[in-house]
């Protein structure tokens, strides 16, 4: 799947709303580490390594949110088939 720079950058901002609506805080960081959801201090966090490209980014936070349950949410169908694409393997 090929998506455009702009357009994934655009999905990721989709992605981070709809963390937000499940509570979840998102953060963007530095270091030697891939990224996930995880909890720390009782606190819902997807992290992300900042360095990493776009589109890992993306199927990053897609992972993570598929991880918390995403079913029982409205999400418009466009994101909701890239989050089925890049969360397939």
């Amino acid at each position: 799947m090929k998506i455009k720079e702009k357009e994934l950058e655009l999905f990721i901002n989709e992605l981070k709303e709809i963390a937000n609506q499940l509570g979840v805080i998102v953060r963007f960081e530095k270091g030697d580490f891939k990224g996930g959801y995880c909890i720390v201090k009782e606190n819902k966090i997807i992290i992300i390594n900042k360095f990493a490209p776009t589109q890992k980014k993306a199927t990053i936070l897609a992972t993570a949110l598929k991880e918390l349950g995403i079913d029982d949410l409205y999400i418009n169908p466009k994101t909701r088939e890239l989050i089925d694409e890049l969360t397939e393997d």
